[in-house]
């Protein structure tokens, strides 16, 4: 295994053809921000890359893969996952990549370092910024790189809201908007609009939020049942992890979600000068960053608040 710079990642990629790109499971707009700017960006340099196709991504992302996911038939000389930190993060078509991913290029303090080469900055906002270091190697970006790369960044700081953000994240949005991309509709779309089931779902929330430490810590909770009575989808849960630490007061919010699966989704969201995102869910068999993390293990719904309790309590105690 080699750790990389984002120069010799750049490199790296020029002397190779044929690419698959990866992204993760339950896609966020980063992975896919990330495959699609890097993908186009490839094939302005005269490369065939496409980006695996990902069944879970919700129809807001799906724009940014037009035309770029990959034929059935298509078998790659080289395979690199982006913002995929971890194994278990694969999603199924893309488990039979685990063992030959040739590059990772990652912005997670718990990459599992599983590629042959690893390019990984863990003081990135976003994995998009990265990407975005990578590329510009090969000359000025165009606007079908620019825009997606746009979205991996806005969305993984919550449009520049988020405790990650950062001078050079400002500075990489800006340098992206220089290339005359339109924002508005991507600002739009994934910071201002919310679909009505959406907002039935978070009076849901709202009605079941369980408050602690004299309000700085909250809980919620969504079951199947809830999501049933909306008629919700997974488009209309985007991101629905950020919704609990809109509570004024809530340093530390978690919000935990049954699957279709009968899974627990835990995403942990905090204050991370007062409690360590990454490190809570490092006990509950996942990871992230120190402000925002997540885990999913088999348990019911009051199984699953217990256990995060006790990591919670686990991660104060040292």
């Amino acid at each position: 295994m080699k750790d990389m710079t984002y120069e010799q990642a750049a490199q790296w990629l020029l002397e190779r053809d044929r690419f698959l790109i990866l992204t993760h499971l339950r896609p966020d707009g980063d992975t896919v921000g990330c495959a699609a700017g890097l993908c186009q960006a490839l094939r302005e340099q005269g490369k065939t890359a496409y980006v695996l196709e990902n069944t879970e991504a919700i129809p807001q992302l799906a724009p940014c893969l037009e035309g770029l996911t990959a034929p059935p038939d298509y078998a790659p000389d080289f395979v690199v996952a982006v913002d995929l930190a971890a194994r278990s993060l694969f999603p199924k078509n893309a488990q039979i990549y685990l063992e030959r991913v040739d590059l990772t290029i990652d912005h997670h303090p718990s990459q599992e370092f599983y590629a042959q080469n690893t390019c990984l900055d863990p003081k990135r906002a976003a994995c998009g910024e990265l990407i975005y270091d990578i590329v510009r190697q090969w000359g000025p970006l165009s606007q079908q790189t620019a825009l997606p790369l746009y979205v991996a960044v806005s969305t993984d700081c919550g449009c520049f809201v988020y405790s990650n953000t950062t001078s050079a994240t400002h500075r990489v949005a800006a340098a992206l908007m220089e290339t005359g991309i339109d924002v508005y509709p991507v600002n739009r779309k994934h910071f201002r609009s919310k679909s009505f089931k959406r907002l039935k779902l978070e009076g849901l929330l709202t009605a079941g939020v369980e408050l602690r430490d004299g309000g700085e810590t909250a809980l919620v909770f969504l079951t199947r049942a809830m999501i049933d009575e909306v008629g919700a989808d997974e488009g209309d849960m985007d991101n629905i992890s950020a919704f609990v630490g809109q509570i004024e007061g809530v340093k530390n919010g978690v919000t935990l979600k049954e699957t279709v699966d009968g899974q627990i989704k835990i995403s942990v969201r905090t204050d991370p000068g007062d409690l360590n995102a990454s490190k809570i869910c490092a006990l509950l068999g996942g990871g992230g960053h120190a402000a925002a993390a997540g885990a999913a293990f088999c348990a019911t719904m009051e199984e699953a608040r217990q256990r995060v309790l006790d990591a919670i309590q686990a991660v104060r105690n040292g």
